[in-house]
């Protein structure tokens, strides 16, 4: 068995790890995992409209996936983790975004995808968080 490598993402990730003890990324062989990324910068703020939001988190996934080696095209499992401010759905824009993003950043490709509403989430006014499964090289 390969030995896992653990990553933390340049810019916010040394500081998620001193401060909250865990990496961003681990790689063991071809497959990468990464732990939830949310729509924060560096400053672990967050912006005003959802849409920018989902889109700043699928750059923090591509960041991510980047350092240990990925990319958004070795993508081939999200789940992604949505505040809804509907008590009954999940607002129409969560998806789309998504969807946007994936034919945006994946061309032909298409992951297998779980869309997840949740109450809260770990950071306060973050509503999306997103995690994948990678394996490096697919064809």
């Amino acid at each position: 068995m390969t030995e896992p490598q653990f990553f933390a993402t340049p810019g916010y990730g040394p500081w998620m790890l001193e401060n909250r003890h865990y990496h961003q990324a681990v790689r063991i062989g071809d497959r990468v995992d990464i732990s939830g990324q949310g729509g924060w910068d560096d400053q672990l703020t967050f912006p005003e409209s959802i849409e920018e939001e989902i889109v700043r988190a699928f750059d923090n996934v591509e960041r991510t996936l980047a350092t240990a080696g990925a990319t958004w095209r070795d993508v081939v499992s999200v789940d992604s983790f949505h505040v809804s401010d509907s008590p009954d759905v999940l607002g129409e824009v969560h998806g789309e975004v998504m969807i946007e993003q994936f034919r945006k950043r994946m061309g032909d490709r298409s992951p297998i995808w779980t869309m997840i509403g949740v109450a809260m989430l770990a950071a306060p006014n973050m509503r999306v968080e997103i995690r994948v499964t990678a394996v490096v090289g697919r064809t």
